[in-house]
Order: structure tokens, then sequence, then C-alpha cells
């Protein structure tokens, strides 16, 4: 199946040879205010993202108000256990008000800003602010008509594969396909708050991207940013990680958030974990052609005369490397030298 080899969101190229693409997710971190709303967008640019993320929901439109067993998280959850869907989404939400000034914010500072609409009203609002690019989360991952909606804007569309089987991937991916769109990344996700890094299973990431024929990027729910820089070295073109402006008491997500020294971090070292990648060749690079002046090979090291016998008292291995290998010592060893020759001299096999 041939494969995406680079999509373009904003001014950013997002592909195998470009450096990766970091998304950092509001989320429900704002906390209910748009000042501090506002303040992760600034933040974000400032840190060095390429992209700020929403996610665009109103309680009534992802759940309903009811405290039946069905609708409540249960009890051992570990950030938001007992809680009710409609309670957490009240609390997690972005007003739908704030959408323009944050766009606008992001506008200002030169990031990318786009959403996760989470139905077809919320596709309707992000069309008319101008978003680049949809992001589906996770548990949205079946709902096909919305990957569709979405998909059929024409813009770069990121699937997240939390919880995801593979039949399930390749029906989103494909739904979105049917409306034209190959504009399409899939991500890597354990939809775990917080996850585990050993729940990542990053070794998906080349699987993946053979099995979908699509660009693979990760989205990192594990504290740290070890997991995100491992991605990138197993083929993630881009990151998607939730961030806030300090933990403590930063938002519902806050707990398995990056803070800004953080996400700055994890925008630089996961492009310097790009960089080292290079190519699929094994051997001396341009850079190291100096390095291979001072190899070792074999020298005279003691000043000699026409007739004396090799030893290794005046031939020894070191470095540079003009003379010959210090594999041919013991070739050499015994023969005598055809003239003079003096200390610092590279061995060859004119003077023997």
């Amino acid at each position: 199946m041939a494969s995406t080899t680079s999509i373009t969101i904003g001014e950013h190229r997002i592909g195998p040879d470009h450096e990766p693409y970091i998304i950092a997710e509001m989320s429900g971190n704002h906390d209910g205010s748009l000042d501090k709303a506002l303040a992760i967008v600034r933040m974000a640019a400032e840190a060095g993202a390429h992209a700020v993320k929403l996610q665009t929901y109103k309680p009534e439109t992802i759940t309903l108000e009811s405290d039946a067993p069905d609708f409540r998280l249960s009890e051992g959850h570990e950030l938001w256990g007992g809680r009710t869907l409609w309670d957490l989404y009240t609390e997690a939400h972005t007003p739908w008000e704030w959408h323009a000034p944050l766009f606008e914010e992001a506008a200002k500072v030169g990031i990318t800003i786009f959403s996760s609409p989470f139905d077809p009203t919320a596709v309707d609002l992000l069309e008319e602010l101008g978003a680049p690019a949809y992001k589906i989360a996770s548990s949205e991952i079946v709902d096909l008509p919305l990957v569709r909606l979405a998909a059929s804007k024409g813009k770069p569309i990121i699937i997240s594969t939390g919880m995801a089987s593979v039949s399930e991937i390749h029906a989103a991916v494909e739904a979105a396909r049917s409306t034209g769109n190959e504009q399409i990344v899939v991500l890597a996700c354990t939809a775990n708050y917080p996850a585990d890094p050993s729940e990542s299973n990053l070794r998906g990431i080349p699987v993946m991207r053979d099995a979908f024929g699509t660009l693979i990027g990760y989205s990192d729910h594990t504290i740290g940013i070890g997991a995100p820089i491992a991605s990138v070295a197993l083929g993630a073109v881009l990151v998607e990680k939730h961030v806030t402006l300090q933990r403590e008491g930063g938002g519902v997500d806050s707990s398995f958030s990056s803070e800004p020294d953080e996400l700055a971090a994890l925008v630089s070292q996961t492009k310097v974990a790009w960089q080292c990648l290079g190519e699929p060749r094994i051997g001396a690079r341009q850079q190291e052609q100096e390095g291979l002046r001072f190899r070792r090979s074999l020298y005279v090291v003691a000043d000699v005369r026409a007739g004396d016998p090799v030893t290794a008292d005046n031939v020894r291995s070191i470095r540079p490397a003009n003379g010959l290998a210090p594999d041919e010592f013991s070739r050499v060893e015994g023969r005598r030298f055809t003239r003079d020759v003096a200390r610092g001299t590279a061995l060859s096999w004119d003077l023997i």
C-alpha cells in the first residue's frame, strides 16, 4: 500500500524528512479560565510547539446528564473515579465563545491552532474559524460518520487510536479515504491517563505505518518526554502532548501534562532524535574524514639502518594512519630494512 510521504498543516510540512511536528494539547487544562487558556496558547508558542490543539464539544453534545452507572466512571479510576461524564465534561469543555479569541491569539503569537470536533456542530464551528486540520479523538474513532465529515473538508485529519483494534483503525482510515482525502496521520496511543511507559508499545509504530499506508504519529499520555523521543526514533512524524501552565492546580488533565520547560525540552529533544536518524547506511561520514587520518598504522618508531630487522622495538602500531595496517606486523616482523629509515616514518612495503 502506497503511503503519503508528507502533509502540510499551516506553514509546516509533516513527514519523515521533516522535524517532528509537536502539538500542545490544551484539553481542559484552562481550568475554566479564558485568561489561562490564552496563556497556554502563548506558552506553547514560546516553548516552540508547532500547534496548540483544543477540544470542541459541549456537555450535551458528548454525553447525557445522568447519574446512571453507564454514565459514571469506575470508582477505581486514578484521576476521575466515580465522577459522572456530565460533571467531567462540564468542567473540562472549552466554551464555544472562547474559540474565536483563542484562534486570534494563536495568529498573533504565530502558532497554528486546530481542534478535535466531537459532533457535526463542532465541525461547523471550526470551519467558520478556518481550522487548518482536524483531530479525531480515540473514543471517536468508531464514529465513522464524524470521521467522514471531518475528512470531507479536505484538510489533514489526525486519527488517534487508543483502545482501537486493527479493524477499527482500518475502518476509520478507509472512511477518511472514501472522501478523497489522503492527508491522514494515524496516532499510536494508549488511552490511559496517565499511561505507564511500559504500556506504550512503540514497536507498533512501523507496523502501523506498513499496515495502513499513512504517516504515523504518537499521542502521549505518559509523564515525561522519554516515550515521545523514543517514538520519533521508531518513525513517529508527529507528537501530541497534553500541556499545562503548572501541574499543581493546573486543570483536569494537569497531572500527566507537561509544564512549559518540559514542553520546550520535548520540542528540542525530539528534533535531536529525528536528526540522529540520518540515513540507512553504514560507513564513514564526510564529517569523519579528519578522524580517518588518525587511525592506527605501523610506523618506524626508532632510527634504523639498512639491513636491520623489523622488531617490536623499532616498528609499532601508533596513530596516524599512513602506514601499513597493524595486522601486517606478523608479516613484516623479521624482515630487513632496505635502507636507512628515520624515526616517525610510515612503514611501507618498499622499506623492507
